[in-house]
């Protein structure tokens, strides 16, 4: 396997030693003196060399729509329906949630549509808070990028691909040993599940490394599978509604939380479904025309994700009750194995192929964020790195993977939930703050998108704030 360093963006300064700049300097003299070559001849070879050595724009809109939809639909949908219902108490509240939650990540969605048109480099927020702040001091400038990116590099991203590999096994082993009737014990059961995680990242791992176009067609054809199921819990739901199974919607919003904690706790559940709707913005260099496939993908996967989390809420409601939903670990299951019959085996095959296109997904991400941390000198050089042919970032992407393997050995699912939502959460919020600091620190540059802020009279792309 062949690696090659990529040289970082002018628009960024990262320190060098001068000892470095001092080889640099002496290397392009050697060459402009030389009788064969001519100042003009090297820079263009330099030009060259820095095109060859960086990421190619390889990701189209269906990728990108796919990117995003196949990253937030994971198990959440099928999984963790029961505990936002509980939290809301009534079907009618429960609905309202999954929708505000939707256009809780459009908005946010379009404030970083403002941030990754004015931006169009890959890495997401870390690059979003080098430009904001880096440059108001020295020192404290860049910390908040710094405390992203190794955050995010070591922390966030292995977390969430640890919790998805978790996830992939205990879908994937489970109707099996329930086919054969095998029921191991809990130690065999913990060594299955790690065992069927770590493949499953090895798996996801090998095809992020071998090739982009061979990762973007992975997640576009586990995408299109995933909806597929999708589709299928929406059209039993409603053939359902049609026969006039309407008893547990006719509950409205009779017994509804009345407390704002149980509310804030059901809306922060919805959120976690809806994670991933900023994962193309760690793909900036690689997507094709960003300035209009950026904004245009947000604005179709994210209200389609929306549409398809209410319809298959109300599906639940069609065919199970709101205490069999409650009490239910795997609700999709349940409503197949009430619906489908001998065919329920389609539902958990379903929750199986999408965990995997979120796998994916997010390990597509991930492995360019760690890639831009470290070519912005952010964190060990080898980050940097990306294969020579293939283009692909070969090191962070297996750095991220090795420490997802590492967490699912002692990994709780629902600890690891836990951390994550309230890590990414703060850089959500941070990334807001950014974005009101450009507008006065960046306020005469060109914003081919332009968010409306509640606190200034600008014309409006959306009230994403």
């Amino acid at each position: 396997m062949t690696l090659n360093r990529v040289p970082e963006n002018d628009s960024i300064a990262r320190q060098r030693s001068s000892h470095d700049d001092t080889n640099k300097t002496s290397q392009l003299a050697l060459a402009q003196h030389d009788g064969n070559s001519s100042t003009k001849s090297v820079n263009s070879l330099a030009d060259s060399d820095n095109d060859d050595m960086r990421l190619k724009r390889q990701v189209g809109l269906f990728s990108g729509v796919t990117l995003i939809v196949g990253t937030m639909i994971g198990s959440g949908i099928f999984v963790s329906a029961g505990s936002l219902l509980a939290n809301a108490g009534s079907p009618g509240l429960c609905l309202v949630l999954w929708a505000a939650c939707g256009l809780y990540s459009l908005l946010g969605a379009l404030s970083y549509c403002e941030i990754g048109t004015l931006i169009p480099k890959s890495g997401g927020e870390y690059i979003y808070f080098l430009e904001a702040f880096g440059k108001m001091h020295k020192f404290f400038g860049p910390i908040l990028a710094f405390i992203f990116a190794w955050v995010t590099v070591f922390l966030i991203n292995p977390s969430s691909v640890a919790i998805l590999s978790l996830s992939f096994a205990k879908y994937f082993i489970s109707p099996i040993l329930t086919a054969i009737h095998f029921c191991p014990d809990v130690y065999l059961s913990y060594v299955i599940d790690r065992l069927l995680a770590t493949i499953c990242i090895g798996l996801i791992t090998f095809v992020n490394c071998y090739s982009v176009s061979a990762a973007t067609r992975v997640q576009n054809i586990f995408t299109v599978g995933k909806l597929t199921a999708i589709a299928i819990i929406i059209g039993g739901g409603l053939y359902y509604l049609g026969l006039g199974y309407t008893e547990n919607l006719e509950i409205g919003f009779e017994g509804s939380a009345s407390s704002f904690g149980q509310i804030a706790t059901a809306f922060y559940g919805g959120l976690w479904a809806y994670s991933g709707w900023n994962n193309l913005n760690f793909i900036t260099e690689e997507l094709k025309d960003p300035y209009r496939n950026l904004p245009l993908a947000i604005i179709i996967a994210i209200p389609l994700t929306t549409i398809c989390y209410v319809l298959i809420n109300v599906s639940y409601l069609t065919v199970l009750t709101p205490e069999q939903i409650i009490s239910s670990d795997v609700v999709a299951v349940d409503w197949g194995n009430a619906v489908l019959g001998s065919a329920s085996f389609l539902i958990p095959l379903g929750v199986v192929v999408s965990v995997i296109g979120t796998t994916n997904g997010t390990l597509f991400a991930a492995g360019r964020v760690s890639h831009v941390v470290g070519r912005e000198g952010q964190s060990p050089d080898f980050l940097s790195y990306i294969h020579i042919e293939k283009k692909t970032p070969v090191a962070p992407t297996l750095l991220t993977s090795l420490l997802g393997m590492l967490m699912i050995i002692p990994g709780d699912i629902g600890t690891l939930i836990d951390f994550f939502g309230f890590a990414i959460s703060i850089f959500y919020c941070a990334a807001m703050v950014a974005l009101v600091v450009m507008r006065f620190t960046k306020k005469d540059e060109h914003r081919p998108i332009k968010v409306r802020l509640f606190f200034k009279n600008e014309i409006p792309f959306s009230n994403a704030v």
